[in-house]
């Protein structure tokens, strides 16, 4: 189970999927499942069109809400982009940086998820930065040498005292989407080596830097994926796009 010190984070990431008006009857079907828990924070990730309804149902309860992308610059002749004070005005808190989808299909590079976690923390936004193997590089054994190659450079920018301001989720590229799962060893062997790397890089700071796991979590393996010692959350796909599993997942049991 993740440290005292490290708050459970349970993300849901829509991807494209939910117009205006199914975001918001989501969450009206979604928060009256979770009122009553106070111990482990709520994040819904809709697309940039359904931000409005999902904030706008989400007043009022502990539902917090993040954008999926986002450009490193403030304003500019970026067509089709979307700014971080753009989000911070709307009332989004957080924001995924790096998703496996965003580098492969659109060509995301570290040195510009750098800027964007920068710019991320610079105006207060929560960044949710992903990094993770694909199937080939695991079975070649460069997990490790993948994940040191992106964090040390998508987090160039921060000092230690920012880290706890960020999460990590580690995402394996083979797992999303696909319904396979890292084995609990593996996932827990790979963030702990994230952590480890952490603490090279910022020192203690590592110690009170959330990490989750992303890749095909569902309601059926939610328990047994934090009750592993280094996993202080999830990102959730598909299985955040229903209501009633998302719910199980957020309420995960901890072992006895």
């Amino acid at each position: 189970m993740t440290s005292a010190s490290r708050r459970p984070l349970m993300a849901g990431n829509w991807k494209m999927f939910k117009t205006p008006t199914e975001a918001g009857e989501f969450v009206r079907a979604f928060a009256p499942l979770v009122t009553d828990v106070t111990d482990r924070e709520i994040l819904l990730c809709p697309p940039f069109v359904s931000l409005a309804a999902v904030l706008a149902e989400a007043e009022g309860t502990n539902i917090e809400v993040g954008a999926q992308t986002m450009h490193f610059a403030d304003s500019g002749a970026y067509t089709g982009e979307v700014s971080p004070p753009m989000l911070r005005e709307l009332g989004v808190e957080a924001v995924i940086v790096g998703h496996s989808e965003r580098r492969q299909y659109y060509n995301e590079n570290d040195p510009d998820l750098a800027r964007k976690v920068r710019a991320a923390l610079d105006v207060g936004l929560m960044p949710v930065l992903c990094v993770g193997e694909s199937e080939d590089e695991r079975e070649r054994g460069e997990t490790e040498s993948k994940l040191t190659g992106q964090l040390d450079v998508d987090l160039a920018p921060l000092a230690p005292e920012e880290l706890p301001a960020l999460a990590i989720a580690y995402e394996p590229i083979w797992a999303i989407g696909t319904g396979k799962t890292a084995t609990l060893e593996m996932a827990e062997e790979t963030i702990a080596f994230i952590r480890a790397r952490l603490r090279a890089l910022f020192g203690d700071a590592a110690e009170l830097t959330r990490i989750l796991y992303g890749g095909s979590v569902k309601a059926a393996n939610i328990d047994d994926l934090m009750a592993q010692a280094d996993i202080d959350g999830v990102l959730v796909g598909g299985a955040s796009l229903d209501p009633r599993e998302f719910a199980r997942i957020v309420r995960f049991e901890e072992p006895a």
